[in-house]
């Protein structure tokens, strides 16, 4: 039997940022795949070549995002990739955070800005709804690692104008949210899962500092420490996995929660295409993630039984 082969896919500015490549790639390696770094704008890359791509670290598809589109249609032709392209599609635009409030899960109050709508009046009515809030957060549906996204004090009503009117006039959607103040102290919770079961969870601390603009790199510089994710947690992450338009296990997910100023937890954003999933925090991670690889790269979940 051949050794299955396995594309991580990432990008050339990431490769040095992903600190999750180098033990999942040890780990497949340990347990007998065969294992390439690939660009995913590599022109010569022959994704015929692999029996699985994971999507690892593309993070610069933002600002090359229907180049990005593109490949993930070419490279599907031609292997398997995971997570699945209509999940990624649904996955990295924020619109979703809608689709599961409607659905019950407990997201961040959100409001949408599309292009061509004014700036003001929609401000203005978000600013209205939420009277009693301090500060908001201004970010594009579309946009990974903070970038782009900013935190507003309620007062700097011309800097929030300005940051919408910026996003819009690029034609792109936009999402305001009142900034939940908790997460200074308690930081977000992420909770990671292969294969639909619970694998570990991590501390973030708060990404969106008071004052500072948008950060301009890849993504925000983040502080990461083990957590024990409460049953709350737990039972709101299971819930928002089960609301999902999809009617298959996902190979991975990430669900990011912070919490309201009562101390409940919502849903902040949910990680399905290239999310970092923390191995150095949770010993034995990369190894159990790797065995779900394999099945999916042997065709094991597909089979038939018996």
């Amino acid at each position: 039997m051949t050794a299955p082969r396995i594309a991580l896919v990432t990008t050339a500015a990431a490769r040095p940022l992903d600190d999750d490549l180098a033990p999942l790639a040890a780990a497949l390696q340990a347990a007998g795949a065969e294992v390439a770094l690939v660009d995913w704008d590599d022109a010569q890359a022959d994704w015929s070549h692999y029996d699985l791509a994971l999507l690892r670290s593309p993070w610069d598809y933002v600002q090359r995002f229907p180049d990005f589109m593109a490949w993930l249609e070419r490279a599907s032709a031609h292997t398997r990739v995971l997570n699945p392209p209509d999940v990624v599609r649904w996955n990295v635009d924020k619109h979703y955070l809608g689709e599961l409030a409607r659905a019950g899960v407990a997201v961040v109050p959100s409001r949408y800005c599309e292009p061509g709508e004014d700036v003001e009046a929609a401000l203005e009515a978000f600013l209205a709804e939420h009277a009693a809030v301090a500060e908001f957060v201004v970010k594009p549906c579309i946009g990974a690692g903070s970038r782009d996204a900013q935190r507003h004090a309620r007062g700097e009503r011309a800097a929030m104008r300005a940051h919408l009117a910026r996003l819009l006039d690029a034609g792109r959607s936009a999402l305001l949210q009142p900034y939940l103040e908790r997460v200074d102290e308690h930081g977000e919770t992420a909770l990671i899962f292969f294969d639909g079961r619970f694998s570990h969870a991590i501390r973030k601390g708060p990404l969106l500092r008071r004052g500072e603009g948008p950060t301009a790199e890849l993504f925000a510089a983040e502080a990461i420490t083990p957590r024990e994710p409460t049953p709350q947690e737990h039972a709101l992450a299971t819930q928002a996995l089960g609301a999902l338009p999809f009617d298959t296990s996902l190979l991975y997910a990430r669900i990011d929660l912070i919490h309201d100023a009562d101390g409940t937890p919502r849903l902040l954003e949910l990680e399905l295409a290239e999310p970092s999933l923390f191995f150095e925090h949770a010993p034995g991670s990369a190894q159990r993630f790797a065995q779900a690889v394999l099945a999916r790269a042997t065709g094991q979940d597909l089979a038939t039984p018996a």
